[in-house]
């Protein structure tokens, strides 16, 4: 073993909260790719598995409890009253139900190549004037007449995160609203959703919820958005609002619900209790500190990763063609746009980012 490979394998750093992680993850590889898709922990498979269970012996269980405690769990974490959060399976709908309550006209600002389900329904609606900008000259593109701004927190081709108190500011200087993806966010990067007027986020990500999963965070008035696709559970009193139309609609977000994935929330909820519990601060730390021993050993070894300063996310130019071949090797990653795109979440440790390196030297 060479000098910097000794480097990197000594000192093993410690993994993030001890055994409540060493008991909840168990990958059978060595998985770096959270950007994806999460890791769900052993509590949540349970919950699960006790559901499906229930439904197959023809008593199921209170899903639309665990629905609420979800919700409940979410708005904590966004830091938000629990009014303020719908729960539904999809960022791509709430884009088209923002983009469905704006005027003839609007101008939408988005960042370039941000992901499809944030700007694509905004594209949709051929009347609006959709303009794309570098992520990093977002809010001086803010100008008079711009009526939303759009943009993921952290952008999930490459891990760049946003600036978003910038952003806000700008928005709020020429009178725009802003609409902030969290999907490559939430559960690693702290929230504060109540600085923006709306919030997304689909939690099968970094919050390690099974898919299916997604909510949608408004302002205590609606921020002006008409319910276009509520059913029956988007009622006041939802068992009561099963045929016809929906004489009252929710007095709270719920009124924007979409009829939910049961199963997976049955799972979500305790999969965001684990997030809660551990703490969004301890998992961004455990987090950054892995994708910085990650980019220490790719300059050790003459690789640069694409700039992503505070992110979890490193993506390498030129080497997702390796993807394949790590995969069969057991060391889970993705291959986007031709960049090898790692992923450090709470159930990695330093040697998971050492065999990625150890992987790549020969490279």
């Amino acid at each position: 073993m060479d000098q910097e490979s000794e480097r990197r394998h000594s000192g093993p750093m410690e993994t993030l909260a001890g055994s409540l992680a060493a008991t909840e993850f168990a990958p059978r590889t060595t998985y770096l790719n959270t950007a994806s898709i999460g890791v769900l922990p052993a509590r949540t498979v349970a919950a699960m598995q006790q559901a499906v269970e229930s439904v197959a012996a023809g008593k199921p269980s209170d899903m639309f409890a665990d629905v609420e405690a979800a919700r409940a769990s979410f708005a904590r974490l966004a830091g938000v009253p629990v009014t303020r959060v719908a729960a539904g399976s999809s960022v791509a709908v709430y884009s088209g139900l923002i983009a469905a309550s704006l005027p003839e006209g609007a101008e939408v600002l988005t960042a370039e190549a941000d992901f499809s389900s944030v700007v694509n329904p905004f594209h949709v609606r051929r009347d609006l004037k959709v303009r794309a900008v570098p992520l990093e000259g977002l809010a001086e593109a803010v100008r008079p007449g711009t009526a939303l701004v759009a943009v993921s927190a952290a952008q999930s081709a490459d891990g760049r995160v946003a600036d978003l108190p910038a952003i806000r500011a700008a928005a709020r200087a020429h009178g725009a609203r802003t609409y902030i993806d969290v999907s490559q966010a939430a559960g690693w990067l702290p929230l504060d959703a109540d600085a923006d007027d709306f919030t997304a986020a689909v939690a099968y990500k970094w919050l390690v919820c099974p898919r299916g999963v997604a909510f949608l965070v408004v302002p205590e008035d609606f921020g002006g958005l008409t319910p276009v696709f509520a059913s029956w559970v988007a009622g006041e009193r939802p068992w009561d609002s099963c045929y016809g139309p929906v004489e009252e609609l929710a007095h709270s977000a719920r009124r924007f619900d979409e009829s939910p994935s049961l199963l997976s929330y049955a799972g979500a909820r305790h999969s965001l209790a684990l997030v809660e519990e551990i703490g969004v601060d301890a998992v961004r730390a455990h987090d950054l500190a892995l994708a910085d021993r990650f980019r220490a050993g790719l300059d050790s070894l003459g690789h640069e990763p694409l700039p992503a300063p505070g992110s979890p996310i490193v993506s390498v130019p030129g080497l997702g063609r390796l993807q394949p071949e790590l995969s069969r090797a057991g060391i889970e990653v993705s291959d986007r746009a031709g960049n090898l795109r790692a992923a450090f979440h709470l159930y990695n440790a330093a040697a998971d980012v050492d065999r990625l390196l150890d992987a790549l030297s020969g490279v």
